[in-house]
């Protein structure tokens, strides 16, 4: 597992667990200064991905939430604010059920979450995506499951990766980078156990930041987050679908700062230890 250490000065810490397929795809936000000028921001890259630990079983949410509590007391960070997209929003929710004491805020970023009612028809869409990597096409496969996902043609979509992470295209698609999503992620999507009692033991501050223009499956996954969580907040993106944080950084960036600001943390819960590079609901509010 890889941590990359991405803020400036000793702000309050935080946790940024990005998707699946695209290691770095945070990467955007590490430049913008609603989050850098004031938080201490770590990337977090989940075990099998590029540059991080190999393993040739698949890996739960449960696993994953560990490694990034673990990465955490590592670098001697007690509580930290918490972003996940995709299912790294899903990793997100599992590490605020396991380790309630690390997580300060949760701002998900349009968890998949299979339990909607578009689920069955989510999957059928990707189906064409499932048959090409069951058949040794891991390019193709990567890129209509990406198409389906993010709601964009392969090129449009493969545009706009590239331009906020420089070669995550190319990351997405090595071979075992491919394996890792269709062998281990959704795998363990679909075997993940999340619903209204886990949501019940949870007390931390939520956001969930939606794309306008999104897949349904996310769009409903949403509207089940403010069924289970009463103090919910809502960040609503113009102009973007799943690749919100890429689409427009910006608008993702200033929101997700100012509900971090909204539930700051105390003195006694920042530890500020050394910087590593180790391989009630208010209204919604609409991003312009």
């Amino acid at each position: 597992m890889t941590l990359e250490y991405g803020g400036k000065g000793s702000g309050e810490p935080v946790l940024l667990i990005s998707t699946g397929p695209i290691a770095d795809s945070f990467l955007p936000l590490l430049s913008e200064k609603a989050l850098v000028e004031r938080y201490r921001l770590i990337a977090f890259r989940q075990r099998r991905l590029a540059r991080s630990t190999n393993s040739p079983a698949p890996v739960s949410f449960a696993e994953h939430a560990a490694d990034a509590a673990a990465l955490l007391g590592h670098l001697d960070v007690s509580r930290a604010h918490v972003a996940g997209h995709s299912t790294g929003a899903v990793i997100a929710l599992q590490l605020a059920v396991d380790r309630p004491d690390v997580v300060q805020t949760l701002a998900l970023l349009e968890p998949p979450l299979v339990g909607v009612p578009s689920a069955a028809a989510f999957f059928e869409k990707v189906g064409p995506a499932l048959a090409a990597y069951g058949s040794g096409d891991r390019d193709g496969a990567m890129a209509r499951f990406l198409s389906v996902v993010c709601s964009l043609e392969w090129e449009t979509c493969r545009k706009a990766i590239e331009k906020h992470v420089p070669g995550g295209v190319a990351q997405a698609m090595t071979s075992e980078n491919v394996d890792n999503l269709f062998a281990s992620y959704l795998p363990a999507l679909t075997a993940w156990q999340f619903g209204a009692d886990q949501a019940a033991l949870m007390s931390q501050p939520v956001l969930s930041v939606l794309g306008m223009e999104t897949e349904q499956l996310f769009v409903e996954s949403h509207e089940l987050l403010h069924s289970w969580f009463p103090q919910i907040e809502d960040c609503r993106i113009e102009g973007a679908a799943h690749l919100l944080h890429m689409q427009r950084p910006e608008p993702v960036a200033r929101g997700v700062a100012e509900f971090f600001a909204r539930h700051p943390m105390t003195g006694g819960d920042i530890h500020d230890g050394p910087s590593t590079s180790l391989g009630r609901r208010p209204a919604a509010t609409s991003m312009p």
